[in-house]
């Protein structure tokens, strides 16, 4: 798919990878509707991205501010041509910690949101007869870590909803793609929903490995741009592909 001319939706919007997808493909001349919850930070950011930025506040796990976002950007850009669907965060705990209430609400920002999201550009890309879709996993779900079975669970579950949407509306000309980053340089360890100090250890331990929001921001819009299946960040000696 064209970049250029292209309308996109970027959850989880107002940082981090979100955010620096939504300057580059700005960059790229795209428009982008940038959705999150921070309306405040949302504006402001849309005064700096110029134009092509469109702030469109919502709380992803809210089925009807799901449905308005979606009305809202349709009445902006007249179309929907890529989904990104970025928001997450993270949660360790052991097997015996986990928080069964703290864990549905993971399920539902990690894993139903995005399925929310894509059910509701679909019609639109339907129509379309073209679309494209990126789901931002995590290269956590590429081994098996301690204290990550609440995240990575909620998170693999997401891989296999990519894949299987992949395969159901390949034919109809809808690209589904999964973006594996590694330990990223953003909000996402400071906004850890339980065991911070695991955060702060998981940190400590890749070092030189964090990589920035703006290489994850590319290795997305190169997924767009090929409709590839998949695409990670994660060094060879933790199970990816990645040289260095």
């Amino acid at each position: 798919m064209d970049i250029t001319t292209s309308n996109i939706i970027i959850t989880g919007a107002s940082s981090g990878i979100g955010l620096a997808t939504a300057r580059a493909a700005i960059e790229k001349g795209a428009k982008v509707a940038l959705v999150a919850r921070r309306e405040d930070r949302l504006n402001a950011l849309v005064a700096d991205l110029g134009p092509n930025a469109l702030a469109v506040p919502c709380d992803v796990t809210d089925a009807a501010q799901i449905r308005t976002a979606i009305d809202k950007v349709i009445a902006a850009f007249g179309r929907i041509d890529v989904l990104i669907n970025n928001a997450g965060r993270g949660f360790y705990a052991s097997i015996e910690e986990i928080d069964i209430a703290a864990y549905r609400a993971l399920l539902d920002l990690n894993t139903i949101a995005p399925l929310a999201m894509m059910q509701a550009v679909l019609p639109q890309m339907r129509r379309q007869g073209s679309g494209a879709i990126v789901n931002v996993s995590s290269g956590a779900t590429f081994g098996v870590l301690p204290g990550a079975a609440a995240y990575t669970s909620s998170k693999s579950a997401l891989n296999m909803l990519s894949d299987v949407a992949r395969t159901e509306l390949a034919d109809i000309g809808i690209a589904v793609s999964t973006i594996y980053p590694f330990v990223t340089d953003t909000e996402f360890y400071e906004a850890v929903q339980k065991g911070e100090a695991a955060a702060e250890a998981e940190l400590t331990n890749v070092g030189s490995a964090i990589h920035s929001p703006d290489r994850v921001a590319d290795k997305i819009l190169g997924l767009i741009e090929s409709g590839a299946r998949q695409d990670d960040l994660v060094p060879k000696a933790y199970g990816g592909s990645l040289e260095d």
